[in-house]
């Protein structure tokens, strides 16, 4: 018979263009060998120029998605992206706790705080950051903020790299077993520098810049890539790497799509565009 892969729950909003959203957790799955499934929190209306519309799930509807999957196929690794309101994200964490996904139990859960839009828009309302910082953060194996969000959920507008670790500290204590954040953002540093922190020590993840404006989707990306080795078993520190190198090959495989910002490719990994 054929072994079951690992399994990994993406709890997210549905991008109609196919660029983030649970459409990029999917393929990125797929792309690492995993098996995806999905707790849909919205519905948006987007595409390369941007989102002009949602329509929210049920709170009640989202934990039953969670409940669902994890009591029959099980859980090796969840993710969240867009959680849209308080009431979602309440219900969210009511679902992982039930079910055993977080620190509290025993399957990872790498929280994406999905609050800032590609141009530095706050998403969420500041009932539901405050949502994500008191319920989520506490619960996360791992979050993962672009900058943009580091400003809205710390107040710190990070400029260069000691400013990010100390970003990376705020936020540790606000719960969090492990912290990475995201430098794509940090403009006039020469590298993409990610930084991980367990509350001792800092990992510095380097990468190259590239010259592109296709880059939809890479923060789904790079939490679904972690999330694919966490569901292995492996350890934060060599599935962050892992998911670094995923990212980084991804934003330079990324493709034109429509009239505005193209996604990130995983294609990359099926031996489809540059590698």
């Amino acid at each position: 018979m054929n072994t079951t892969p690992p399994r990994v729950l993406t709890i997210a909003g549905s991008d109609s263009g196919g660029g983030a959203g649970l459409q990029a957790d999917l393929r990125t799955l797929f792309a690492c060998g995993v098996h995806g499934m999905t707790a849909v929190t919205a519905v948006t209306v987007q595409n390369s120029l941007g989102v002009t519309g949602f329509v929210e799930m049920a709170p009640e509807v989202v934990a039953a998605q969670i409940v669902s999957v994890a009591t029959d196929i099980g859980v090796g690794a969840a993710k969240t992206g867009m959680l849209a309101s308080a009431g979602i994200i309440e219900a969210v964490a009511s679902a992982c706790d039930e079910v055993g996904i977080g620190r509290s139990g025993v399957t990872p859960f790498v929280v994406d705080p999905v609050a800032a839009s590609m141009h530095g828009d706050q998403l969420l309302t500041d009932q539901a950051l405050e949502a994500v910082k008191g319920l989520l953060f506490p619960r996360a194996s791992l979050v993962t903020p672009n900058l943009d969000e580091v400003r809205l959920l710390t107040g710190i507008s990070v400029v260069d790299r000691k400013q990010q670790r100390e970003a990376a500290r705020v936020l540790f204590d606000m719960g969090p077993e492990w912290v990475l954040v995201k430098g794509g953002h940090m403009w006039a540093d020469p590298e993409c520098l990610d930084l991980l922190f367990d509350g001792v020590e800092f990992v510095e993840l380097p990468g190259p810049r590239y010259d592109t404006k296709h880059t939809h989707g890479s923060g789904d990306t790079l939490a679904s890539a972690i999330s694919s080795r966490l569901a292995r078993g492996e350890g934060m520190v060599e599935a962050v790497e892992f998911g670094k190198e995923f990212v980084v090959r991804s934003v330079r495989a990324g493709y034109p799509l429509g009239a505005g910002v193209g996604p990130v490719s995983p294609l990359w990994r099926l031996g489809l565009g540059r590698v």
